[in-house]
């Protein structure tokens, strides 16, 4: 058995681990140890679908010291005219840039690939079974608490009969590769209401799959944010740093958590693909008005509740049978990336848990909370500028978790030195943007100073939306 040291272990080289890593090593001496069972880092990019892609702008993804993308903006595609989306390609390769261009060649990080986290001090090696004992000098870091599950890796819900056409979406661009006695597919039936659903029945209509050949099983209707609105350059400045205030008099307003709703979607905040339905599920998805009137041409979309079986000839449903067209291949997209987990204390004595404390950003979120480690002495502080956001999952859920995202901005806002470090963190996003308007600029203060008043009455309202409807 091998013995090592090291000041921190963090378990997961995902998106999570590595920012906090990156942060870590650049606001402390610490010296880093990360563990993971995949062969590179990136967590879950690793597994993702080829033509998946960011949600948000690259600019607020990542790590804090290396940029993702060129900062350039789409010019086709159903994202035109906003800020790139960085491909799951590209990301799986900026990541591991990160750890052989940063993290490595600091001398501070040890980075063991395809081992397998034991407890109790220990990991296996997957290819060699070499059990190490690592004696953790401070902290046990976990990075996958928030581990997303991904199609490739996540096993069907529903009973699929032998003669079933299925395969998760990865599977789409290998259909040149089916090999004999398999015909092309005739018709596509997509399983799943969620952004994966949404994710593979763009790339069948970008790559010329007609919209009346796609049956689309939605169980829930989404509420989407309208991907306008969370654009980084100083040209949306409206739209990104007015839509706050625009939400926040939704929020400071609403006498509902449904007005809430009504209030975000006339305000441009909120979207929903289909108006005459009213949605049922809210998991924060961002989408562009091009992705929505794209989605908007696929007419044959079955709301009959969950899949319950898959064979040959249809789908059974939680309320009835779907006949499907003969050589109808179905899509699995099924696998949830926001399984719903209980919240957890962040600093927990030798234990860190990285969580969300700022939606919807999980690697802004790593990154402060190693910031907070690094700066902070007990633990007592550091949670209170750490609250976990609880990630929505219906639509009652959103109050709540803004509610908290607010909480913490303001104890970020109160000391002096943490609103400085955001102010200049990359994945911040608005930080600067916010501090660099002209103090001569009254078209721009007079938006902020909405923001500001909105936020406060969103402060005060958000609680009584909280609170149980009275008998």
């Amino acid at each position: 058995m091998r013995r090592i040291e090291t000041d921190y272990l963090i378990i997961g080289s995902g998106a999570a681990g590595l920012a906090f890593a990156d942060t870590l090593i650049a606001e402390s001496d610490a010296h880093v140890t990360i563990v993971d069972r995949h062969g590179k880092p990136g967590g879950h990019w690793n597994d993702a679908y080829p033509f998946v892609a960011l949600h948000q702008p690259s600019a607020f993804y990542g790590v804090n010291s290396m940029e993702l993308g060129a900062g350039r903006k789409d010019t086709a595609g159903p994202n035109r005219g906003l800020y790139e989306l960085a491909s799951g390609p590209e990301i799986s390769g900026y990541f591991d840039r990160v750890m052989k261009q940063r993290l490595l060649p600091s001398g501070r990080v040890d980075y063991r690939p395809m081992c397998d986290w034991q407890g109790d001090g220990r990991f296996v090696s997957i290819l060699s079974g070499e059990v190490t004992e690592v004696h953790v000098r401070r902290k046990v870091v976990d990075a996958a608490y928030l581990s997303p599950r991904v199609p490739a890796t996540h096993t069907p819900r529903f009973a699929v009969s032998p003669d079933a056409w299925l395969m998760p979406p990865g599977g789409l661009p290998q259909l040149w590769n089916a090999g004999a006695g398999r015909d092309r597919p005739r018709h596509f039936a997509i399983i799943g209401g969620g952004k994966t659903a949404m994710d593979a029945a763009i790339w069948l209509l970008d790559t010329g799959v007609s919209p009346d050949s796609i049956s689309w099983v939605v169980p829930r209707d989404s509420w989407l944010l309208n991907r306008l609105q969370t654009q980084p350059g100083d040209e949306f400045f409206e739209h990104s740093i007015g839509g706050q205030a625009d939400q926040m008099a939704a929020c400071a307003s609403a006498t509902s958590v449904d007005d809430l709703y009504d209030r975000l979607e006339a305000c441009g905040t909120l979207l929903r693909i289909d108006p005459t339905r009213r949605p049922t599920m809210f998991h924060l998805a961002t989408i562009s008005i091009g992705e929505l009137e794209a989605l908007r041409r696929i007419d044959r979309v079955i709301r009959k509740g969950h899949v319950l079986a898959v064979d040959a000839d249809g789908l059974d449903l939680e309320q009835g049978r779907e006949t499907l067209p003969p050589g109808t291949l179905c899509i699995d997209c099924t696998a949830s990336a926001v399984e719903p987990r209980p919240i957890q204390t962040v600093f927990q004595g030798d234990r860190i848990v990285l969580q969300i404390v700022r939606l919807p950003l999980p690697t802004f979120s790593a990154a402060l909370i190693a910031r907070v480690e690094a700066g902070y002495e007990d633990d007592a502080t550091k949670n209170r500028l750490c609250a976990p956001v609880p990630f929505p999952w219906r639509p009652e859920d959103y109050p709540r978790a803004l509610l908290v995202n607010m909480s913490n901005q303001f104890q970020w806002g109160q000391d002096k030195a943490l609103r400085t470090w955001i102010r200049e963190s990359r994945l911040d996003g608005f930080g600067k943007l916010i501090a660099s308007i002209d103090p001569q600029d009254s078209a721009r203060q007079a938006i902020l100073a909405r923001f500001k008043a909105n936020a406060a009455g969103a402060m005060g309202n958000l609680p009584r939306l909280l609170a149980p409807s009275p008998r």
